[in-house]
């Protein structure tokens, strides 16, 4: 359909600049008539100030993480490799994935199986949020072609089944998103490159079944999901969406299994008078949620 900073986490000392101060509790205020610091206040600051010093020198131990099986990008201990294909699914079609820096490193993400089952050539994952013919002159190339589709929906995007039945150039690549609305939504209008290939979207009526991570509407799709149907209607072969759906299914039984619950959309709350948060008074955000309770699609 994506810059850092260290961050420190609950556990972690905390090194306090030389010689400042910490807050002080009311016990530990300074007299404000008149008064001065103890004398011994002063020397005890001066001394714990001296003392934090050596913190800055104390080497930083990063955080561990579980090891990770090289082919699906899962823990070895939640592997999902027996969920997919012996060899990657054989396909014509070059498929571009977009991704939102923000979507690398989330652990439940489903780019890394969509990867898995299909052949290293033709999947490719770009990862940024803004991209031009000089950053990336391999993408600029391939938006330009006339063979390019990109899978964005709204109100100028075709419905891909028909396009494909009258366009008079067969598509040899599709591009998706992959990030949240918000950030598709982003990188599609601040990026020109991705008005150039012709707009296209999916109607279907499948729900998704990446039940583990709630959606603003009941027709929205994960970007493995999007794949699965677009490739499956590309290629002509519907073994293909059975295929890159089953890794997904297994992934989310498997947190089910595990305390994980299924996230409802917006949509399905709001309708059924379960949504937990007050109704904003931003009107262009309150115009939105009636559209969703309306399933106007926005």
């Amino acid at each position: 359909m994506e810059q850092h900073q260290e961050a420190r986490t609950p556990g972690d000392p905390v090194a306090w600049l030389p010689g400042t101060l910490r807050s002080q509790t009311p016990e530990e205020e300074e007299p404000r008539l008149g008064g001065s610091a103890p004398a011994a206040s002063v020397l005890d600051a001066e001394a714990y100030g001296a003392s934090a010093d050596g913190l800055w020198e104390l080497p930083v131990e990063p955080a561990e993480r579980r090891p990770e099986c090289s082919h699906c990008s899962r823990p070895q201990k939640v592997c999902l490799c027996p969920f997919l294909p012996a060899h990657p699914l054989h396909i014509s079609t070059y498929l571009y994935i977009i991704q939102h820096p923000a979507e690398e490193n989330k652990v439940l993400r489903t780019v890394p199986l969509l990867a898995a089952c299909l052949p290293k050539d033709k999947c490719k994952i770009k990862i940024g949020r803004r991209f031009s013919e000089e950053r990336d002159p391999e993408l600029s190339t391939i938006c330009r072609k006339s063979d390019t589709l990109i899978l964005y929906p709204g109100a100028e995007a075709a419905n891909l089944e028909e396009f494909i039945l009258d366009s008079p150039v067969y598509p040899s690549t599709i591009i998706i998103i992959d990030g949240t609305w918000s950030q598709a939504k982003d990188i599609f209008y601040k990026n020109s490159l991705f008005r150039l290939p012709k707009q296209v979207q999916l109607k279907t009526s499948i729900s998704s079944q990446y039940v583990i991570r709630a959606q603003p509407t009941n027709r929205c799709l994960s970007t493995l999901e999007c794949a699965a149907v677009a490739l499956s209607i590309l290629e002509k072969n519907n073994y293909i969406q059975e295929t890159l759906l089953r890794p997904l299914q297994a992934l989310c039984s498997f947190q089910l299994q595990h305390g994980a619950q299924i996230r409802l959309s917006k949509e399905h709350l709001l309708k059924n008078g379960l949504y937990p948060k007050p109704m904003p008074k931003n009107k262009r955000k309150l115009r939105k949620m009636e559209l969703l309770m309306n399933s106007v699609k926005i």
